[in-house]
């Protein structure tokens, strides 16, 4: 019974550890929440060696728990991205919840429970059990957003984001309900088997439906046009901290459940799924950059433009070839590392009772804080795919993928909102580096967030001349699984 377990051992020791930081927080007054904080970060650490040794020992991918589970190079690597970059969130929140007195190990809990629902979005292998992990992160990240309940902004943020989630998951549970009623089998290999034997797929209505239900689903986790009406409100409403947490490791959770959904069981079907995807994905980049344009509040600019980001790893994504997999692999890997870095940022400049949320509130800021300038700047050129970040690289990768499956003219119109998606990054460079200095106090931060905040920018421009670095590492994680 052991050996069948241990496929899942960084998963349930999670469980365990989440279990004894919720005990041990019981006891802890809130001058020793620190420990809370501790116990939490050793529990990341420890998973992150598990992983390692669970998934980077074995010659070849591992299906176990009677068909339910997948241990894969794919998944080891995503699942080490998530628990970094949950830890850089941790770090950089820890500032923030001190000077907005949120310092309560329910954050800490909750943000657990979120990341074990993500790792086994990761390596879920049945549809049952890809749901499970999908429910056990949202209602985590419902919680989370919940947390102020004396703000009436996040309190509404919380209600739209519960309603309209779960709205997502009946459409989610329905399709794949569906699928089960015409393939027969719940498992995904099952599922991949029955589609490739059935001939004419672009014709069958009952597929047609489930797709229909599962990709709106999909898109609306990971906020993409026309299902992305919750993000800025949920992005401006939510405490900075949840919101830093939010938008990184999730979306890396999700990328695995589309890749397993879509290019793993429905890979045969995918005449029937892949022009939904691409409209989604085009009209995403489109309107994410062109809505951003107008934005004052950086939270819902940053919003919009993670909407155009989602859009731009799908593209690569639906070109279903292991050169498209892994741009989008390494797309989203980058994306969660620049999205927490820029959140980051925003705690960094903040302090007790002011919180940086409008565009005016970096005038000048190259001026007060040259070196936090220059950091933000670098983070911002990644995301805009300036060179020679590695944003560049990361949008390049994605568009070359598209022309290679001979999509031009959806390459095309990628590079021009690209470019258009360039303006409002630099908006904000010419206010941090050409208005007016704001008469605001040094910043009052640990030395803690203002390393991990520099190491993340200086990632950014070492990841643009390196990036073979990291897209190896994706190659190799997705040839080993056969994708």
């Amino acid at each position: 019974m052991m050996a069948a377990f241990e496929i899942a051992r960084p998963e349930i020791f999670l469980l365990a550890a989440l279990c004894v930081v919720l005990l041990l927080d019981l006891f802890l007054g809130k001058q020793s929440r620190v420990i809370t904080y501790l116990a939490t970060q050793a529990s990341l650490l420890t998973t992150i060696l598990l992983v390692y040794s669970s998934f980077f020992n074995r010659p070849d991918k591992t299906v176990g728990l009677d068909g339910m589970y997948m241990v894969d190079e794919m998944a080891g690597v995503l699942k080490i991205a998530i628990l970094l970059i949950s830890i850089l969130a941790f770090a950089c929140a820890r500032k923030y919840l001190r000077d907005q007195d949120m310092w309560r190990g329910e954050f800490f809990v909750l943000g657990m429970t979120a990341i074990l629902g993500m790792l086994i979005m990761v390596s879920g292998y049945h549809l049952l059990v890809l749901y499970l992990g999908l429910e056990l992160l949202s209602l985590s990240l419902y919680t989370l957003v919940a947390m102020r309940r004396d703000d009436a902004q996040a309190t509404e943020a919380a209600i739209k984001y519960f309603v309209l989630g779960a709205v997502a998951s009946g459409f989610l549970l329905y399709g794949m309900s569906m699928l089960y009623g015409i393939s027969g089998s719940l498992e995904l290999n099952t599922i991949r088997e029955y589609f490739t034997n059935q001939p004419d797929i672009a014709t069958n209505l009952p597929l047609m439906f489930a797709l229909t239900f599962i990709v709106a689903g999909l898109a609306f986790k990971l906020g993409v046009v026309p299902f992305h009406m919750w993000l800025p409100d949920v992005y401006q409403g939510t405490p900075t901290a949840v919101t830093l947490f939010l938008s990184s490791a999730p979306k890396i959770a999700v990328f695995a459940l589309v890749i397993r959904l879509m290019a793993e069981a429905l890979e045969p079907a995918q005449s029937a799924w892949s022009q939904m995807i691409i409209l989604l994905a085009l009209l995403s980049i489109g309107i994410g950059n062109v809505v951003a344009l107008v934005q004052t509040n950086l939270k819902r600019l940053f919003a919009y433009s993670a909407i155009a980001h989602m859009g731009f790893m799908l593209m690569g994504v639906v070109m279903n070839t292991h050169e498209g997999h892994s741009a989008a692999m390494f797309y989203i890997l980058l994306y969660a590392l620049m999205s927490a870095g820029t959140f980051a940022m925003l705690i960094l400049l903040g302090r007790k009772g002011y919180e940086v949320t409008q565009l005016e509130d970096l005038k000048g800021l190259s001026g007060r804080h040259p070196w936090f300038a220059l950091m933000f700047l670098l983070m911002l050129f990644s995301m805009a795919g300036i060179p020679p970040t590695a944003g560049f690289y990361a949008k390049f990768a994605v568009i070359e993928s598209v022309i290679q499956a001979k999509f031009i003219w959806s390459a095309v119109f990628m590079v021009v909102m690209s470019v258009v998606g360039a303006f409002y990054y630099l908006r904000i460079i010419k206010i941090m580096y050409f208005d007016k200095p704001n008469d605001q106090p040094p910043i009052e931060a640990d030395m803690d967030i203002r390393v991990l905040v520099s190491a993340n920018g200086l990632l950014m421009i070492l990841l643009g001349i390196f990036p073979s670095v990291l897209m190896e590492i994706c190659d190799l994680a997705l040839i080993a699984s056969r994708l």
